[in-house]
């Protein structure tokens, strides 16, 4: 299998929150205007049952789609994600101040500190591509978020993965989903930081592909 492919069974879609990078562009962004849209793009679909799969941010969109919205949902897969998500104050002021400068703190922040440069870069330009003011209300979102006295409600099958470098997720985080879950399998990858899914796709994937398959039995 190619470590930049998932192959599995099933119809795969990746969705852009509204105001990044092909979206349109909304005025007002919230948790629940991004729920919202992830309901609507289902439902444009007619797919009523899916696994969702959500790193950082999107972990806590899937989260809240599935408390919304629990009989639509089979299975969730969290990515370097929490049931709370704090975020350092400094992160608002640099974007605020000096979006090149937050550019150039991603590699310190959100990888490993070996993994190679052309990863990193990918993802900085890819991330150049969506306004500081986007990525400032996508942080504040976090910021805000916490829905750790509901965690232990969710029963359906939950793949947990995390980086063992991640510094803006930590494991701990990881590991209190797998505490409190009642159906979950949590996998830490190594030499890997916050964008695990970047620096070890053939891991992740093997993880979700194994997952998945789980399923079926």
């Amino acid at each position: 299998m190619d470590q930049l492919e998932l192959k599995i069974k099933y119809n795969i879609y990746a969705l852009d929150l509204p105001s990044h990078n092909n979206s349109e562009d909304f005025q007002d962004l919230s948790l629940d205007l991004y729920t919202d849209v992830l309901k609507s793009f289902l439902d444009y679909l007619k797919v009523n049952k899916v696994i969702l799969a959500g790193h950082s941010l999107g972990g806590a969109v899937i989260q809240d789609y599935y408390f919304k919205y629990p009989n639509d949902v089979t299975a969730l897969i969290l990515i370097g994600t929490g049931g709370r998500l704090r975020v350092d104050p400094s992160i608002f002021n640099t974007l605020k101040t000096d979006y090149q400068e937050y550019l150039k703190s991603l590699p310190a922040g959100a990888f490993y500190s070996k993994t190679p440069r052309k990863v990193i870069n990918g993802c900085i330009d890819e991330t150049s591509k969506t306004p500081p003011e986007v990525i400032s209300c996508d942080f504040q979102i976090c910021d805000e978020f916490d829905t750790l006295n509901k965690t232990h409600t969710i029963t359906i099958p939950c793949l947990i993965l995390c980086g063992n470098f991640d510094k803006l997720t930590p494991i701990k985080y990881s590991q209190f989903f797998h505490d409190k879950l009642e159906k979950s399998e949590f996998k830490i990858i190594n030499n890997a930081g916050h964008m695990v899914m970047l620096e070890k796709p053939k891991h992740v994937n093997r993880a979700i592909k194994n997952f998945i398959n789980s399923l079926k039995k």
